[in-house]
């Protein structure tokens, strides 16, 4: 089976264009700012974290959250339950993931949330 010559043309066509909506979405995915997450104990700040950085962090000796890829899910604890653990992973879009025995939340927060929030009021203020 021979190719005619508009077969080859049309093939090269649909190969140059994946080729470039693949470069479109590397480029785009690279640049993307991940936003970050917030962790608090007992109702105090423990720290923010940004999503664009792989990291595991522990939190008061208690439990273990690990930041891969932009998402954050906790990966040890030491409460008897252990829900926390089984919570979805967070990312920039929001969630939360609750430890109530060992009094941790972490949540997420957009990127142009984390940056543009400061000392503004909320919507509730």
């Amino acid at each position: 089976m021979k190719l005619k010559k508009k077969e080859i043309i049309i093939f090269a066509v649909i190969v140059a264009a994946a080729l470039i909506w693949w470069l479109v979405m590397y480029l785009q995915r690279s640049s993307v700012d991940y936003g970050s997450i917030r962790i608090t104990v007992a109702g105090e700040e423990y720290g923010t974290y940004s999503l664009g950085k792989d990291q595991r962090i522990k939190i008061n000796g208690t439990n273990t959250c690990q930041i891969r890829d932009g998402v954050c899910r906790m990966v040890e604890a030491d409460c008897p339950d252990r829900l926390c653990m089984s919570q979805p992973s967070i990312d920039a879009r929001g969630g939360m993931i609750v430890c109530l025995p060992n009094q941790v939340i972490i949540e997420g927060i957009p990127a142009q949330e984390a940056s543009t929030d400061e000392g503004r009021p909320d919507a509730v203020s």
